[in-house]
């Protein structure tokens, strides 16, 4: 049974980075829009927080937990964005307390948690482990948002490895949330650090490969990037058909953003 601890150190330590990010901004800054049509910086930071909020009701209080899955039932189109403006009409300090307030609750709750314990989610029930790394996902993602929103670039880590390896975890997700029969074989992938480490997934064997850097992958999966932008090549039809349906965030099939130079 793997350790959660390192992913949840590294959660911490994403959140904080971009907590730093923000932590000064100025109220206009926080009304700057960011790549997410209608969500400002505000929005960004009130969606982590609303999440991590569901994330701590799931490890800790599955009627709760229950009570939200059934309002993102009534609403599915509508519920994610609903929990962003709420969020979003705070003060600035007020949103940004609350989110500290949320993960520093999270990170206790998931270093408590019970060995082998799983938790309800809007998808499958996650363990300590998961959870921490699709908080680790959308911090990252979003946290992306609010630097180009605020014109910052963050230099990638190798934090990136847990979002990578989501990345590949949700391939059948990828194709299954298209309407699509997931391949039954095994996949190759192999993505260069931004330390240069190699980091590599499947069958070495295998026909069907992706290769490129690690930061490209997780732009491409978390659809921060358009796949036009990236360096990333598959081998083999269906490895091709996935980078250009590839999603490691649950719900259903998200748009991504356009290539650079459409609209030109």
């Amino acid at each position: 049974m793997a350790d959660p601890t390192p992913v949840i150190d590294d959660l911490r330590a994403e959140s904080g980075e971009l907590d730093r990010l923000v932590a000064e901004l100025s109220p206009s800054s926080w009304a700057l829009p960011t790549p997410a049509p209608g969500w400002t910086v505000a929005h960004q930071i009130a969606h982590l927080a609303w999440t991590d909020r569901s994330a701590l009701l799931a490890v800790t209080d599955a009627g709760a937990f229950r009570t939200l899955v059934e309002k993102a039932l009534a609403a599915p189109g509508s519920f994610v964005d609903e929990g962003a403006e709420e969020g979003a009409e705070l003060p600035p300090a007020e949103l940004l307390a609350a989110w500290r307030g949320g993960r520093t609750a999270l990170d206790r709750a998931l270093r408590d948690a019970p060995a082998g314990a799983r938790f309800p989610w809007y998808g499958p029930p996650m363990s300590a482990a998961s959870m921490a790394t699709a908080r680790l996902m959308e911090t990252w993602a979003h946290g992306l948002d609010i630097a180009d929103a605020l014109g910052v670039l963050r230099p990638p880590t190798d934090r990136l490895r847990h979002v990578a390896r989501l990345g590949v975890r949700t391939r059948d997700f990828a194709f299954g949330v298209h309407g699509l029969t997931p391949p039954d074989e095994e996949f190759r992938v192999e993505l260069t650090a931004p330390s240069g480490q190699v980091w590599a997934y499947g069958d070495e064997r295998a026909v069907q490969r992706v290769t490129g850097p690690a930061l490209d992958f997780c732009l491409l999966v978390t659809q921060r990037a358009h796949r036009e932008d990236l360096a990333l090549t598959a081998t083999g039809p269906d490895a091709d058909r996935w980078l250009g349906i590839a999603q490691a965030f649950a719900g259903p099939p998200g748009t991504g953003r356009p290539p650079k130079g459409a609209g030109r």
